[in-house]
């Protein structure tokens, strides 16, 4: 296939020049639409920020914020977006316009395209916390303004034309498109993608691109050949029972922030933390893992359940504990032509245990858009006498990979939930890493953290638990 389609503010697109790797930002502002906004290139203030038609976590079709300058523009073949240019009707203001007027949210107005297409999306899914511009940074207007915006936001009409584009919406299909040298594929089924990994290993895999987009924007990274997993159906199971929960790689954090909520507190904790919404509604879990980042923010988690890696390739699939699964820094157990399909979380808790105590922390500059110092999450399982029966403790940021405080979890089991043993296993567990020293933190920082994160665990968790 030589050419790509897409829908921008309503109006059908075919392009046939562009290299598959352009971001969707660069080709918004390349046709003239420049309200679209660069700022950082790598999806940390919000100004690239589109809606793009996908389906919700609730499986019906919605308004999604996402950062344009991450997301490769063949990566949106075949879909529907709406820009800052396409959110009035005619020459009337849209009501996140007029709220943004009315409350004199804007004064230098660089950042305020961003902020517009954030509250245009929370607008139309109702969610009118200010998660919804989390993602945006304003540097001269001040958030109180917004905020009021956002807060005196009606409902859409029924006569909405931006309801009636929901209407429209199809799935994401099969695309092989290529200009030159390079190619990108959306395959529709893990076969047809193994398939093609066996034909092509030098592709990368993508999923929602928010770390390759970064390479791209950054380093100038060249990636002749990419598939996209964006329209496997077996990436994108979700099955929750008693024992464990299934969860496909290739889910977008925003439907697991929904779909799992309460099913594991840790998890919760760390998704709300994670990012803003422009990156959750790309990143998927299987991305996470697959980059093994050691400041990843989900391998704590999951190294902390317990889980296990479901992989598949050209030998079949297979199951890996995810301890196994980093093997260094950024390399993983990953054979080649394989692939993260889903990952298994166990619920069960261990015999003898009649009590889970799980938590999640994040140590960052800022708050829910920001790359972690330290990150951890304990999952303490414990008996009716108050005696650990088991220990699990996951961290990122103290090492080249993300890590289990083996030595010190084998020590907990066994002995009293109290604050001796606490204070020790805190002392343990500040002699147990070797961190590297960089611009967000000190290895003696980190050190430190790994120690104390532990310690306000136990204080958090205390309340009720036997001596």
């Amino acid at each position: 296939m030589a050419e790509l389609k897409l829908t921008v503010d309503g109006v059908a697109e075919t392009i046939s020049d562009a290299p598959p790797t352009r971001t969707l930002l660069e080709h918004l502002r390349l046709s003239g639409r420049v309200g679209t906004k660069e700022g950082c290139a790598e999806g940390d203030c919000g100004t690239c920020t589109v809606a793009l038609v996908a389906e919700g976590a609730d499986g019906s079709p919605g308004y999604q914020a996402i950062n344009s300058c991450l997301v490769p523009l063949a990566a949106v073949a075949d879909r529907q977006l709406v820009t800052v240019e396409g959110v009035a009707a005619g020459d009337a203001l849209h009501p996140v316009q007029e709220a943004l007027v009315r409350t004199g949210g804007s004064q230098c107005g660089y950042c305020t395209p961003g902020f517009v297409m954030s509250l245009f999306t929370a607008y139309y899914d109702r969610d009118l916390s200010e998660r919804a511009v989390e993602g945006n940074l304003c540097r001269c207007t001040g958030y109180l303004p917004i905020r009021k915006a956002l807060a005196d936001l009606g409902e859409p009409g029924d006569d909405d034309p931006h309801l009636e584009a929901l209407a429209g919406y199809t799935p994401p299909t099969g695309l092989r498109y290529e200009r030159g040298l390079d190619l990108f594929y959306r395959p529709t089924s893990l076969d047809e993608t193994l398939e093609l990994l066996q034909q092509r290993p030098d592709a990368i895999p993508i999923a929602g691109a928010t770390d390759l987009g970064v390479e791209i924007n950054k380093f100038g990274r060249k990636l002749p050949v990419l598939i996209s997993l964006e329209a496997l159906p077996e990436l994108r199971v979700l099955r929750i029972s008693d024992d464990e929960a299934v969860v496909g790689a290739g889910l977008p954090l925003s439907h697991l922030e929904f779909r799992l909520a309460g099913v594991f507190p840790a998890l919760d904790e760390m998704l709300y933390w994670f990012a803003a919404q422009q990156i959750k509604n790309r990143a998927t879990l299987g991305g996470n893992l697959g980059t093994a980042s050691p400041i990843g923010d989900l391998p704590p988690v999951l190294l902390a359940l317990g889980a296990t890696l479901n992989l598949a390739g050209p030998m079949g699939s297979r199951q890996l504990p995810i301890e196994a699964f980093f093997t260094g820094y950024r390399s993983t157990a990953l054979r080649s032509g394989e692939l993260i399909v889903s990952v298994t979380i166990p619920r069960s808790l261990p015999e003898g245990a009649y009590r889970r105590l799980s938590r999640s922390y994040k140590v960052g500059k800022r708050g829910t858009d920001d790359i972690s110092i330290v990150a951890s999450t304990y999952t303490i399982d414990l008996g009716a006498d108050g005696r650990v029966v088991r220990a699990r403790l996951g961290y990122g940021g103290v090492a080249a990979l993300p890590l289990r405080a083996a030595e010190v979890e084998s020590w907990l089991e066994g002995r009293p939930w109290s604050e001796p043993t606490i204070l020790e296993a805190g002392r343990m567990l500040r002699e147990a890493f070797d961190p590297l020293s960089d611009h967000r933190g000190s290895a003696s920082y980190r050190r430190r953290l790994a120690g104390n994160l532990f310690e306000r665990f136990f204080w958090e968790t205390t309340a009720g638990v036997p001596a």
